[in-house]
């Protein structure tokens, strides 16, 4: 029985980490402690800015310092949202060897590992024009092609499921129905499924709510570092207690 997780991603973990929380909540008790490294546009291995706000690397975080110095616990890791690193231009052999690495990290804490794969396994179902709004939209410096950002998509989702088998790790490939007109995020209303078939490994129905002014917090929790317009805004990380039960720690 997990006590501790620990997460890895970026926009989709961001949007349903209140999920994730009370998931994780309601499936391993209160005392569960979740500690994550996410954020919109989140890299693995490089600096990342959306608007004015600028996150390390995942890999460059303090999540793997805090973790060096917490107790062992039975652990669950799940490391998701891994197609950023493409638009912002890395080959996907760069991308899966900032996985690796991670994975190497990981494995110190836990061989209970979820992998999730790329969102409709590489975009390769929708559109041209539908792909050069979203990536106008969400990546504005990216210049690549659909065809381009399909391939290395394609070749990313096939070493993570590589990766994944290879070191005993559970794949997840995330669902079509989970996803409408936006083709990167989970909707909200799929929020509780999705993330609970990710995290828990089965997709039964589950009372994975939480309490709305909690949420919000969450959602405002700053990370140990960032950057916004240029100013470092730091947030020491000594584990919020929530008020239903649980710590979280973010990075």
């Amino acid at each position: 029985m997990p006590k501790r997780i620990i997460a890895l991603g970026a926009s989709n973990l961001t949007r349903g980490f209140q999920t994730i929380v009370a998931t994780s909540r309601q499936e391993w008790g209160r005392d569960i402690e979740v500690i994550a490294a996410l954020g919109h546009g989140r890299s693995y291995g490089s600096e990342s800015r959306v608007l004015a706000r600028t996150l390390p690397g995942i890999l460059q975080s303090g999540l793997w310092r805090q973790l060096a110095q917490l107790p062992a616990v039975s652990t669950r890791v799940l490391l998701t949202d891994v197609g950023n690193d493409i638009l912002y231009g890395f080959s996907p052999a760069q991308i899966l060897e900032w996985v690796e690495e991670a994975l190497n990290r990981l494995e110190r804490y836990s061989n209970d590992i979820v992998v999730t794969g790329l969102p409709r396994v590489g975009l390769t179902d929708i559109s041209a024009p539908k792909f050069l709004f979203f990536r106008s939209l969400l990546f504005p410096r990216c210049r690549l092609t659909f065809s381009e950002v399909a391939e290395s998509a394609r070749i990313v989702n096939e070493g993570l499921m590589t990766l994944a088998h290879a070191r005993g790790a559970r794949f997840v490939p995330l669902r079509a129905e989970w996803y409408g007109v936006d083709p990167i995020h989970i909707r909200p209303s799929r929020w509780q499924p999705a993330w609970r078939e990710i995290l828990c490994g089965e997709p039964r129905p589950g009372r994975d709510r939480m309490p709305f002014m909690e949420g919000w917090r969450l959602y405002a929790m700053r990370p140990e570092h960032q950057r916004i317009f240029g100013v470092e805004w730091g947030a020491a990380q000594h584990g919020v207690a929530l008020r239903a039960g649980g710590r979280v720690w973010l990075y």
